[in-house]
Order: C-alpha cells, then structure tokens, then sequence
C-alpha cells in the first residue's frame, strides 16, 4: 500500500510539475523579450491537442475570452509602449477578432505581430491592425472573406446570381441577404483598419481599397496561403527579420499536449522602460 500511494503521488505530481516548469520557462522568455524592446508582449498561440482516447486532433480558435485577455493586456500598457503579439492561430469569432483589432488601431504607440508559423482569417485580422508584421518566410496568412456557417458568403451570393429567385427557396435568398451585409462589413472593417495611420503610415492609402478587395471579396479560398511574397505584393508592411528569440519562445509550445489558449503577458500596468537587457523590471 505504501508503495502504491507513493506511486500515485508520483503520477500525480509530475505532470504538474512539468506544467509548471514549462510556464516558469515561458514566463521568462517573455519577459527577456520585453526587456530587450522595451515592449509589452503578448502571446495568442492557439496549439493542437490530441484526444487520447481516439487521436483526433482539437484545434482551438481566437474566442470572446481571448479578445477579453487580450484587451486588457492592452489597456494595463502605457501609451508611449510598444506593443508586440505572436500569433500563431487558425482563426476565430469575428467579434473577438475585431475587438482585439480595434482596440490595437487605437494604440498609439507602435504595434509589430510577430507570426513564425501562420495566422489565418481572424488571426490575419489582427496583423492587419499592427504596424508592422513580421513574418517568417516560410510564414503565411489568410483571406478573412466572411464565412455563413460552412459556406463562403461571396458563395452563396454567386448561386444566387447563377439562378433566377423563383428557382432559389426562402433560406437560400435570406442567406444572400445577410452574405451581402457580411462582405461589405468586413470590407468596412478592414479599410478602417488599414486606414489608420497612428503612429505612422503603415499602408499607403492608395493600396487600401485593393488590398481589402483581395482579401475580402472571395479571390482566393478561405483556407489559401498567403505568402511573405503575396502580402508584399499587396502592400501590407511586411518584414521577414524574425527576431531569434521569437523562434525559442514558440519551442516552448509544443504541439499536442494538453491545454487551451495560452494568451500570457504580465497582468500589472507597466510604466516605459529603457530599451536594453539591463533594464530595470517595470512596476
């Protein structure tokens, strides 16, 4: 019996060990980062679990309780401090995307997101919001054309266009009508996020209308690759100088374990600091 209950508390405290030293891990990678660029970092890695009892994979999306943590993040940061946010997400709510881009437009310090992997729909939101998105060159983002259920809005505006409206059943055409408001929200959306110009030009202005329309209007799949080159073609403020520690910082998240959302950054106000190793811890 001892050594039954000995073993118990071993299989028991162990991965709660392990958990724990892995965050002890991420904490101060963070917070070496942020010392460095006199920033606040943020992290939204949405990771892949397993089921163990079948293997099916369980990927997790941007939801509200992320845009709330996130946000708050956001307002427990002094204006005159950067921002920075590693993204490595398949996406999410629309809400809770635009909330989280939105409030990141309106910060007037600068914005870089970091995506060393990639950052679709609601994730590719998000960079648009920053000042700058640096991206690995192996890195992609994605459309954010509006999506109705498992049905691509800009797709079911094009059925109905094919067909006359006494072919097409009452729920085909109020889905029409919601598809329209849909795209031409998101494509309000992605103009004013790209319109803002605080605390400098990120897009010239000339490019915004083209850049919403490619991303919006149903150019490409919902799930198609945008590339380091395709987002520079666009005129997105794309950089390709991945900061090595963002890289080690991410091997600390390592696929198909057990756990959610990880969105972590200091939860205390920060005040500005002098960009440097050495600096002091702020308070």
């Amino acid at each position: 019996m001892d050594w039954f209950l000995i073993l118990l508390f071993v299989c028991t405290a162990l991965p709660a060990l392990g958990q724990a030293l892995s965050k002890a891990a991420r904490v101060k990678a963070i917070r070496d980062i942020e010392l460095k660029r006199g920033s606040r970092l943020i992290t939204l890695i949405h990771c892949q679990d397993q089921l163990s009892f079948l293997g099916l994979p369980m990927v997790h999306f941007i939801n509200i309780e992320d845009s709330e943590r996130i946000v708050r993040a956001i307002h427990l940061t002094p204006k005159t401090m950067p921002i920075d946010i590693v993204l490595h997400t398949p996406g999410g709510l629309v809400l809770a995307a635009q909330q989280v881009a939105k409030a990141l437009t309106r910060h007037p310090s600068k914005v870089t997101v970091f995506v060393p992997h990639y950052a679709m729909s609601g994730g590719t939101l998000l960079a648009l919001a920053a000042d700058q998105i640096v991206m690995d060159r192996n890195a992609v983002l994605g459309p954010v054309d509006p999506q109705l259920g498992q049905y691509p809005a800009v797709s079911v505006l094009a059925v109905t266009a094919d067909k006359k409206a006494d072919d097409l059943n009452d729920s085909t055409l109020m889905m029409a009508a919601v598809s329209r408001k849909a795209i031409a929200q998101m494509q309000t959306l992605v103009t004013e996020i790209l319109g803002d110009h605080v605390p400098a030009v990120k897009v010239q202005p000339g490019d915004v209308a083209g850049i919403a329309e490619s991303l919006v209007s149903g150019k490409w799949s919902h799930d198609h690759p945008i590339t380091v080159e395709d987002a520079l073609a666009l005129g997105l403020p794309v950089s390709t100088e991945m900061p090595r520690e963002i890289y080690d910082l991410m091997a600390l998240y390592p696929q198909g374990k057990q756990g959610k959302t990880r969105v972590e950054y200091f939860p205390l106000p920060y005040r500005p600091v002098k960009v440097g190793r050495d600096s002091e811890p702020a308070k």
